[in-house]
């Protein structure tokens, strides 16, 4: 059996600033540090973060007043900052750049009188902020259907934008369906789509060429990870999504020549390398790295926190 490697895979840049965000407050700081929601979608890193001394709590009335709170990567809406304000909390903000711009977008466009549609799933936490930005005259649409249904007030006045997470593969049929319905519609720069989802796909329908099975690292509730395993699907390939390499079935790989391995962009590398080493020790023999673009955006980590550090 032979195994091929997803490249790009694993952490974008904005998970990796978020994770070094909570590193970097427990050193400075110390425990507890409470952040609001999972920093990423990983149990694996949440865990570990635990286990330094971080609190996760699902909404702030968990965080004692005047304390140290991280608000997670996929960003919040304006009236968790107005509580936390309001409680005197110290906010430390992890939410990716890339979600950021898109609340600007949001706020600017509706400041000019826009009404406002999002694309995205419902119940996600960084739809969920998105759709916190405004206090009205917004839409969430997820499906062709949806942007049929849709009701607005001012059809020649509309802009959209979308949750970050989703690639442009994803969006293009609802992009198209709404420029059909709204032919004026105003949309965001193609760079607002995050790059790291776009590209992990990408790498999946390069390994869909090679293998017979797909595995995708990464925990139920990411949503970008559960992507990859629907694109492997489509792709016509059998494709598990698993936390780690103890969630493989041996009858998946009964027959299996080729196995492909991707990681969606809040798994770490590690666990990656256990599950190479578990599928060597059912006897996979080669390994071959298959990439379709090499990555290298950072972001920056926030000021105030780099300042705290240097003066602590």
């Amino acid at each position: 059996m032979k195994i091929y490697l997803a490249n790009p895979r694993g952490f974008c840049a904005g998970v990796d600033r978020a994770i070094d965000i909570v590193d970097l407050s427990l050193q400075t700081y110390g425990s507890p540090i409470y952040v609001r929601h999972e920093i990423v979608h990983s149990r694996h890193v949440v865990n570990g973060l635990r286990e330094k001394g971080a609190v996760f709590v699902e909404e702030l009335n968990e965080v004692p007043d005047g304390s140290i709170v991280i608000f997670s990567a996929h960003g919040v809406s304006k009236s968790v900052w107005e509580e936390a304000r309001r409680r005197d909390l110290k906010i430390i903000d992890a939410t990716c750049p890339l979600v950021i711009k898109v609340h600007n977008e949001v706020n600017r466009d509706y400041t000019n009188n826009y009404e406002l549609i999002l694309i995205g799933h419902a119940g996600h936490p960084e739809v969920v902020g998105t759709l916190g930005q405004v206090p009205d005259k917004f839409h969430l649409v997820s499906s062709v259907e949806d942007v049929d249904r849709l009701q607005v007030q001012s059809p020649t006045h509309l802009s959209y934008v979308t949750q970050t997470t989703l690639s442009v593969d994803e969006c293009r049929d609802i992009v198209e369906a709404l420029h059909r319905r709204f032919p004026g519609i105003k949309g965001p720069h193609q760079e607002d789509i995050c790059y790291a989802t776009q590209n992990r796909q990408n790498a999946v329908k390069e390994l869909a060429k090679f293998v017979d099975v797909i595995l995708v690292i990464g925990s139920p509730n990411s949503s970008n990870s559960t992507r990859l395993k629907e694109l492997g699907e489509r792709c016509g390939k059998s494709s598990f999504l698993i936390d780690s390499y103890k969630d493989i079935q041996p009858e998946w790989l009964d027959g299996v020549r080729a196995i492909g391995i991707a990681a969606g962009a809040s798994a770490p590398e590690v666990l990656v390398t256990e599950v190479i080493t578990y599928l060597k020790g059912l006897g996979a023999e080669e390994l071959e790295e298959l990439t379709v673009v090499e990555e290298d955006v950072e972001f920056l980590l926030p000021k105030e926190l780099l300042t705290a550090q240097r003066s602590g």
